[in-house]
């Protein structure tokens, strides 16, 4: 059979035509399996890419472009497949962004806390143990038997004697109603004896007020004569720590001439401040070390807490009471004391560097895995010599808190809960433009 040119060129045409007609339905099958690849699976919706800066994380954009703050590329945040988005409160950062932050964490264990308070003391005189030597009458100092600060006077002492018109005329009242007495003594009306026993007795006691001693009076009584000065005696022990009187001055009712400490036990009053007062109890052991004897150490105990503070200092007294044998210890001298407070066993405790101190409490920052971390706010108690602080509520054993970098996430926390109120995120989800404000109104922050 002879093929003509013309079916020859038909046949051309249709071969073209098939090999056009599969390779565009090849295609168009290979384009709708990209489609399908590309496309989420049902019931997904497409991952949103934000990008963010490695050096400010709080930095976030729906689009590639520079830091407002340093000027550095924005990275995008990868998102796990699979991971779920964060709660509200939240936050959440790309592995390399937390390695740039430089961030840490620890666990929140149970463990014994133990502290033991250093501080300074100062030495005084036990105050109970602070005396006042004054004149009840007027006149001049004859004779000043103690006439030097710090001279050492024992009970009993005589310290000086006074001359006193005053004085003089008592006596002589007082020897003319004894006198009365013996003669009046025989009467035999019961009344008048009894008058003159009570004028004697009367005397008597005004010379007593006067500080005249019993057997002062006796001596004068069987004398019968009348002492031109008085004789101070000291009633306590101790040591002169105040002298205001001169032999020939004129000294004045109730003036005081003389102050007498007994310095053979003294008080130690430690500084303690407020954050270590509830390591402070009554009874507790403590170690004075003495550095101007050598660092002699003495044993002792807290005798009392005082219950206030002091406005200069800001610090409470804790007193230490010690014998003071020789006047070793002397009033004004500084001592180091160490208190050994008790131990708190079994206490949840973090490191105090992961704790965020504010005017409205205290917040940690927990990991959650996957780059979350969540803001919690807890309660503290005491704190030991190691760095640890015990957690009394808001955090359970195990969980892991941020030890470092946190006021980063503090402060990425606060502007996004600060940007969530102004755009209102919390209630309705935010229209594409007012996100564009809400970024233009971040970078304003940073001009």
């Amino acid at each position: 059979m002879k093929i003509t040119t013309s079916s020859k060129a038909m046949a051309l045409v249709i071969s073209l035509a098939l090999s056009l007609g599969g390779g565009y339905l090849l295609g168009t099958r290979h384009q709708d399996h990209e489609h399908e690849a590309l496309a989420p699976e049902k019931g997904q919706t497409a991952a949103k890419v934000q990008y963010t800066c490695s050096m400010h994380p709080f930095i976030i954009r729906d689009a590639p472009g520079a830091c407002p703050i340093c000027g550095m590329a924005l990275t995008p945040i990868k998102t796990e497949k699979g991971e779920a988005a964060s709660e509200p409160g939240e936050i959440r950062i790309d592995s390399v962004t937390i390695q740039n932050m430089g961030v840490r964490t620890e666990k929140a264990d149970k463990r014994k806390l133990q502290r033991t308070i250093r501080t300074v003391g100062l030495i005084t005189a036990a105050e109970g143990r602070q005396f006042s030597v004054n004149a009840k009458i007027e006149g001049w100092v004859e004779r000043l038997m103690v006439n030097q600060q710090g001279q050492q006077v024992k009970k009993g002492q005589p310290l000086m004697e006074i001359y006193s018109p005053e004085l003089v005329a008592a006596q002589q009242e007082y020897l003319l109603a004894a006198k009365n007495r013996q003669q009046l003594a025989a009467s035999p009306y019961p009344e008048i004896a009894g008058g003159a026993d009570r004028l004697l007795e009367a005397s008597r006691t005004r010379l007593r007020y006067w500080d005249i001693s019993p057997d002062q009076i006796q001596a004068m009584e069987r004398s019968g004569q009348v002492r031109k000065t008085l004789t101070l005696y000291s009633e306590h022990a101790g040591v002169v720590t105040s002298k205001k009187v001169l032999e020939g001055m004129r000294i004045m009712a109730g003036e005081e001439l003389l102050q007498i400490a007994d310095l053979s036990k003294i008080w130690i009053n430690a500084e303690i401040y407020e954050y270590e007062l509830p390591w402070v109890k009554l009874g507790q052991a403590v170690q004075v070390e003495l550095p101007f004897a050598g660092g002699q150490v003495i044993d002792g105990s807290i005798t009392y807490l005082y219950p206030y503070l002091e406005n200069e200092t800001r610090t409470v007294k804790a007193r230490i009471e010690l014998a003071n044998p020789g006047f070793t210890l002397k009033p004004a001298m500084y001592a180091n004391v160490s208190i050994a407070a008790e131990t708190v066993a079994d206490a949840l405790a973090i490191p105090v560097t992961a704790v965020l101190n504010s005017g409205k409490g205290q917040t940690v920052f927990v990991a959650l895995g996957n780059g979350k971390f969540e803001p919690r706010t807890v309660k503290s108690g005491v704190r030991d010599d190691t760095g640890q602080i015990q957690i009394l509520s808001g955090l359970n054993e195990g969980e892991e808190v941020v030890v470092s970098a946190q006021f980063m996430l503090d402060s990425e926390s606060r502007l996004r809960e600060a940007l969530d109120k102004m755009t209102g995120q919390k209630k309705d989800a935010a229209a594409p433009s007012g996100k564009k404000a809400d970024a233009k109104a971040l970078d304003d922050l940073f001009k």
